[in-house]
């Protein structure tokens, strides 16, 4: 007898869900946590190798992916792939990556670490965007030499006459190269295009605000890129020293092997799966795991093997947990949630836990105390959530907008608690908080008190805030005018990535979120339009179409 043609199409839909069952078991099983982290300690031998090429160079990582391929980074960048995707090529004035350059020039060079999952040799934020941002860096320290004033600053401090030839002389403008260095594998149809954005990145780079002065004081030759992969052959008696170059090198690592190499490897002891670019996306593998944590016990994770590697690990980061728990730092609680849930509630969703890292793998600044940026002489500072007896001993008053509350030893009255959450989790809690914290800001600063904003990460929330009480209460020089020049002009985006650039130049970490930017600018909008009543066809809306949307 037959069967009937429902009963076939549900074998056959049977037989497919079995397909895809085994195929989804197959990939939780390779992409494991102990083949991620074997996979990344493989990787960072690599890594090594190459900074000690050039062990002179600062060796960077470019947030977050990076991060986990060494355990000796002197500073981190912030890059996004997807500013070099394919027609949504973009020069970001929201993550200008300044004191990078700085470094650079500094230190002659610098090697950025980073990589991808999508079996190519670099990822998109090394093959375009950081060419992107050299190219324009360059542009407009060349316009800058074009200018030629006669008064520079070096180093921040020592305020120098020297006359243009001598200028001319030592940055050699003639030979100042400005052309755009992309990879051999970027067709010349899409640099053709890229270049044709170029001009206009580098008036946007200028109208923002950005330092250029310093720039040009401390780069004495034009950046540019170099590419190393694991397929990159280096000749070890033949390495060229990189102050004999007539650039300064920005080398960009890319930490994995792409899909070519062999995928299953194994030793005398475990076998494993190879995972490129296993650091990216940590979320969904590295269950609460982070780079600091990770190469503090890193031999010892990857002697435990593939049996006994969660456990390990879920033993590690509950002690660290609780050890910071007790020392009064941002420490939730981390949920695994197993494949078997997900799939049985597709509602259910884990929160995200963003760890703080160490001094040690963090970004280095004259400027910071005890994780506070001092933003210029506005007595406004921003940092990270910390509790205890000898906290932030420099401020008068502390407006904290962690979800977790402290208590400031050295503040009587200057304390306010505003528990504000990520964008993600609540689209208004920024914006509703903003009038109290510049209520309580105005208060304080108007008497010559030192304000500290804090969150969990010191990177985000903070940032804004601190973006909200500068645009209100300061002049476009940075100095308190209790709100005068506020009252009287229009908040545009393009203003307020001056006053982020302003903020970004000080506080080196800071990485605000597109939704809470958003936050901010519709909060000034909706005050500046309590205060000057507007017509629908005023100046305001005419300028609010030409103005640029904020970058993801």
């Amino acid at each position: 007898m037959a069967a009937s043609p429902a009963a076939v199409a549900e074998l056959e839909e049977e037989r497919v869900t079995s397909i895809y069952r085994v195929a989804r078991s197959i990939k939780r099983k390779q992409n494991s946590l102990y083949n991620a982290l074997r996979s990344i300690y493989e990787d960072s031998i690599f890594v090594a190798e190459i900074a000690g090429l050039w062990p002179d160079l600062p060796l960077v990582a470019n947030l977050r992916c990076g991060l986990w391929y060494s355990p000796r980074f002197e500073a981190t960048c912030y890059f996004k792939s997807t500013d070099g995707h394919a027609n949504n090529w973009s020069f970001s004035t929201s993550r200008l990556n300044l004191h990078l350059a700085l470094l650079a020039g500094q230190r002659g060079g610098c090697i950025i670490v980073d990589s991808t999952r999508k079996g190519k040799r670099f990822p998109d934020s090394m093959s375009k965007t950081i060419p992107i941002w050299t190219c324009v860096l360059n542009r407009a320290i060349e316009r800058w030499l074009r200018r030629m004033p006669r008064q520079i600053q070096v180093d921040g401090h020592q305020d120098l006459r020297i006359s243009s030839s001598e200028i001319v002389e030592r940055h050699n403008s003639a030979d100042w190269d400005c052309s755009l260095h992309l990879p051999l594998w970027v067709s010349n149809t899409e640099r053709a295009a890229i270049e044709d954005h170029i001009e206009e990145w580098s008036e946007q780079l200028e109208a923002c605000g950005a330092d250029i002065d310093s720039l040009a004081s401390i780069i004495q030759k034009p950046l540019r890129p170099l590419w190393i992969s694991q397929k990159t052959v280096i000749w070890l008696n033949e390495v060229p020293k990189y102050d004999s170059w007539d650039f300064t090198p920005i080398i960009l690592v890319s930490a994995s092997a792409s899909h070519g190499t062999i995928q299953q490897r194994s030793t005398s002891e475990f076998s494993w799966h190879y995972i490129p670019g296993a650091g990216d996306d940590e979320e969904s593998w590295a269950r609460g795991l982070h780079p600091t944590l990770f190469w503090k016990h890193a031999y010892n994770l990857i002697d435990s093997g593939p049996s006994m590697c969660n456990q390990n690990a879920s033993e590690l980061v509950e002690k660290d947990r609780v050890y910071r728990a007790q020392r009064g730092d941002f420490s939730p609680q981390v949920t695994i949630i197993t494949w078997k849930k997900l799939t049985n509630n597709a509602e259910q969703s884990c929160m995200s836990m963003t760890s703080e890292l160490s001094d040690s793998m963090s970004a280095k600044s004259s400027n910071s105390e005890r994780g506070l940026y001092w933003i210029g002489s506005t007595n406004v500072a921003v940092g990270t959530t910390v509790e205890g007896d000898n906290t932030y001993t420099c401020a008068d008053c502390i407006l904290n907008c962690d979800p977790k509350s402290i208590s400031p030893c050295s503040t009587d009255d200057g304390y306010l608690h505003l528990p504000i959450l990520s964008s993600k989790l609540d689209r208004f809690s920024l914006m509703n908080s903003l009038h109290l914290a510049i209520r309580f800001a105005g208060w304080h600063l108007k008497r010559g008190k030192k304000l500290v904003i804090c969150c969990h990460n010191g990177e985000d929330i903070s940032i804004c805030v601190c973006l909200a009480i500068l645009a209100t209460l300061f002049d476009e020089e940075g100095c308190f005018d209790d709100g005068k020049l506020y009252k009287s002009t229009i908040i545009t985006k393009w203003e307020m990535r001056r006053r982020l650039v302003f903020i970004c130049k000080f506080a080196v970490n800071a990485r605000p979120s597109r939704g809470n930017l958003k936050q901010v600018y519709g909060f000034l909008r909706r005050e500046r339009e309590h205060l000057v009543p507007t017509d629908p066809v005023s100046d305001v809306n005419v300028l609010e179409q030409k103005e640029l949307g904020w970058s993801g």
